[in-house]
C-alpha cells in the first residue's frame, strides 16, 4: 500500500513537471524531489465541505428582478400571391317546373260524355289582371232500364277583372250558367208506355250574376263583398238575390275588434203549385250584425261574439228577431301536436231555389222557400300532427236547427190537373222540420313524401225530428278516402272512394177512389270507386285517363234515380301563355 501510494505521487509530479516543460525553455532543469509519506490518508465525513440549504448572501442589497419587454419591429413586405376564386360545388337538382298562366282540357268517354275546360288569365298592367273560366260537361245518357231521357248538359262562364295594390285590392265578377237535366226517375210499374211517351221530362236552368269585392289595406274597412244573381227556369220560376257583406276590423287596447254586417235579400215566384194551383211568391230580407273580439294569450286564442239578425218577410211569413251565440276558442295542449278547440255558434241561413237545385237537380219548380234558424251548434275536438307529415282532426257536435229543409219525393195524384214533366212522382219537394243532429267527424291526412299523399275522413250522424217521420234523404254515415302518387316525373296516378250510408224516403199515391198507404223506402248504402292516371308528355301537354264507378255499382243517389255504371273517359290538357 505504501509503495503504491508513492508511485502515485511520483506519477502526479512527473505529469506536472512535463506540463511546465512546455511553458519554459527546454534547457531549464528544475531537478527532482522525493516525498516520503509516513502515514496514509484516511478521510472522514466531518472533513467534507457542507453546502447549506439556505445560502448566505454577502451582498448588502438583494438585486431586483428586471422586467424584460419584448417588442416586434414589423414592416410591410410586398407580395405577389393572388388567391384563386372559390367555386361552388355542383349540386344535382331537378329543374323547376314552368308555370303557365292558361290551360285547355278536352276529354270524352262512354255514355256520350264530354268534358271541356278553358282557363285564361292575363296581367293587364303591373296592378290589374283579367281572368276567365269556361266549363262544359254533358252526357247523352243511357242508364239501363230507364224509360225517360236521362241526358244532362252543364255549361258555365265566369269572368273577373281586378286590381291589387298595397293600399287597396278589388275585383269585379260576371258569370252565366246554363244547365239541362231530366226528371227521369219514374216509379216502376205505375205508368204504361203511352203515358211515359207523353211526358216532357226536360228542365232547363239559367243563372246570371254580377259581383265584386273591395279590401283596403290600411283601413278599418278590411273587406266588403257584393253579389246580385238572377236564377230562372223553363217553367216560369224566377228568383233574385242580393247579398252585401261589409266587414270592419280595428284594434282597441291591443285587442282585435271585428264587426261583420250582412244584408241578404231574396225574392222569387213559382208559376204554379205541384197540384196545379195558382202561382205564388216568396221574399225575405235578412239584416245581420255580428261583433266579436279576439283574445290571444300564450297558447290560448278565444273569439267572443254575438250575432243579431232581423228577418223581414215580404210575402208569406213573419218578421222575426234572432240573437245567436258566436264563441270559438282553441288551446295548444302540446304545441302543434295537439290543439283543443271548441265553439258555440248560431246563425240565420238564407235558403234559395238556386241552392236547392244545385244540391238536387230533380226538385220540382213548386217549392216553399224560407230561411233556417240554426239556433246553436256546440262542438269540441282535437286536431294536430301525429308526425311532421301526418295531421289529424276529430270533432263531436250537437246542432239544433229550426225550419231545416229536407228533400222528400213528390207523390203521384191520379186526378192531378198538373201534367207537367215533374208531376209523375219523379221529382222532389222541400219540407221543413226542427232537426237535432248529433255527429262525430274524424279526418287523417298524410304526406308520406312529396310524391305520395293520402287522406281519409268520415262523418257519423244521428237525427231527431219533430214533425217528419224521418230525416228524409240524410245519410247517417259518409266516408271518403283518396290516394295520389307521383310515380315518375312523367307518370302520376290517384284513386278515391266514397261511401254513403242508407237514407230514408217515402212514395205516395193519391186517388179519390182508392186509398193508398204510404210506402216507406230505404235507399241502400253505396260506394263509388274512382281512379285516374296521367302521363306528362311535355311541360305543356298531359294525357290522362279517368274511371268512375269502377265497381259498376247500380245504386240510387235519390229515390228512383239510378246512376250511370262504369264510366271511362280519356283526354288531354295543354298549358300555354300568350
Amino acid at each position: 500500500m505504501k509503495k503504491t501510494f508513492q508511485y502515485s505521487i511520483a506519477a502526479v509530479l512527473l505529469l506536472t513537471g512535463y506540463t511546465k516543460t512546455f511553458a519554459q525553455k527546454q534547457d531549464d532543469n528544475i531537478g527532482t524531489e522525493v516525498v516520503n509519506v509516513v502515514k496514509p490518508y484516511t478521510p472522514s465525513i466531518s472533513d467534507a465541505f457542507k453546502v447549506k440549504e439556505t445560502p448566505t448572501l454577502e451582498d448588502e442589497e438583494t438585486s431586483k428582478k428586471e422586467n424584460i419587454q419584448y417588442n416586434i419591429f414589423s414592416f410591410p413586405v410586398a407580395s405577389t400571391f393572388t388567391p384563386s376564386k372559390g367555386k361552388a360545388a355542383n349540386v344535382d337538382k331537378s329543374p323547376e317546373e314552368k308555370i303557365f298562366s292558361n290551360y285547355v282540357t278536352l276529354a270524352a268517354g262512354n255514355y256520350g260524355t264530354v268534358n271541356a275546360e278553358l282557363f285564361v288569365t292575363e296581367n293587364v298592367s303591373n296592378t290589374d289582371y283579367f281572368g276567365g273560366m269556361l266549363r262544359h260537361s254533358s252526357s247523352q245518357g243511357g242508364i239501363k232500364d230507364t224509360a225517360l231521357d236521362d241526358k244532362f248538359f252543364n255549361t258555365a262562364l265566369d269572368l273577373t277583372y281586378g286590381s291589387r295594390t298595397k293600399a287597396m285590392s278589388w275585383n269585379a265578377d260576371f258569370g252565366y250558367k246554363h244547365q239541362i237535366y231530366n226528371w227521369y226517375g219514374i216509379y216502376p210499374g205505375i205508368f204504361d208506355e203511352a203515358t211515359t211517351d207523353a211526358i216532357n221530362e226536360q228542365q232547363t236552368y239559367y243563372t246570371l250574376y254580377l259581383g265584386g269585392r273591395l279590401a283596403l289595406g290600411d283601413s278599418f274597412l278590411k273587406e266588403s263583398s257584393l253579389k246580385f244573381s238572377r236564377f230562372w227556369d223553363a217553367y216560369g220560376s224566377a228568383e233574385n238575390r242580393f247579398v252585401a257583406k261589409p266587414s270592419l276590423e280595428f284594434d282597441i287596447v291591443e285587442q282585435k275588434i271585428k264587426a261583420d254586417f250582412v244584408l241578404d235579400y231574396i225574392g222569387g215566384s213559382f208559376d204554379q203549385t205541384y197540384f196545379g194551383g195558382a202561382s205564388y211568391k216568396y221574399g225575405f230580407t235578412n239584416f245581420g250584425f255580428q261583433p266579436s273580439i279576439k283574445i290571444h294569450k300564450d297558447d290560448l286564442t278565444v273569439n267572443v261574439g254575438v250575432g243579431f239578425f232581423y228577418s223581414a218577410a215580404q210575402e208569406a211569413g213573419e218578421n222575426k228577431f234572432f240573437i245567436y251565440p258566436q264563441v270559438t276558442g282553441s288551446y295548444k295542449v302540446v304545441g302543434d301536436l295537439m290543439i283543443f278547440y271548441a265553439g258555440l255558434e248560431g246563425s240565420l241561413q238564407q235558403n234559395s231555389y238556386h241552392d236547392f237545385v244545385q244540391e238536387n237537380f230533380f226538385v220540382s219548380p213548386t217549392l216553399g222557400v224560407a230561411p233556417t234558424d240554426q239556433k246553436y251548434d256546440i262542438y269540441a275536438g282535437l286536431k294536430g300532427k301525429l308526425a311532421s307529415s301526418i295531421s289529424y282532426n276529430i270533432r263531436g257536435s250537437y246542432k239544433n236547427e229550426e225550419n231545416k229543409p229536407l228533400f222528400k219525393s213528390n207523390g203521384y195524384d191520379y186526378f192531378n190537373a198538373n201534367t207537367d214533366g215533374y208531376a209523375y212522382a219523379n221529382s222532389f219537394d222541400v219540407v221543413y222540420d226542427n232537426i237535432k243532429t248529433v255527429s262525430f267527424f274524424g279526418e287523417l291526412k298524410a304526406d308520406f313524401s312529396k310524391n305520395v299523399s293520402f287522406g281519409v275522413n268520415g262523418t257519423f250522424s244521428s237525427y231527431t225530428t219533430d214533425v217528419q217521420k224521418e230525416a228524409w234523404n240524410l245519410p247517417s254515415v259518409k266516408l271518403s278516402t283518396n290516394l295520389d302518387v307521383t310515380i315518375t316525373p312523367k307518370w302520376y296516378a290517384g284513386t278515391s272512394l266514397f261511401f254513403v250510408g242508407e237514407r230514408k224516403d217515402v212514395f205516395r199515391q193519391y186517388s179519390v177512389t182508392t186509398p193508398y198507404p204510404d210506402e216507406f223506402v230505404t235507399l241502400k248504402s253505396y260506394f263509388d270507386l274512382n281512379a285516374h292516371v296521367g302521363y306528362k308528355y311535355s311541360e305543356r301537354l298531359t294525357f290522362f285517363l279517368k274511371g268512375n264507378n269502377l265497381a259498376n255499382q247500380d245504386y240510387q243517389r235519390w229515390l228512383n234515380y239510378p246512376v250511370q255504371g262504369l264510366q271511362i273517359m280519356g283526354g288531354a290538357s295543354y298549358k300555354f301563355d300568350f
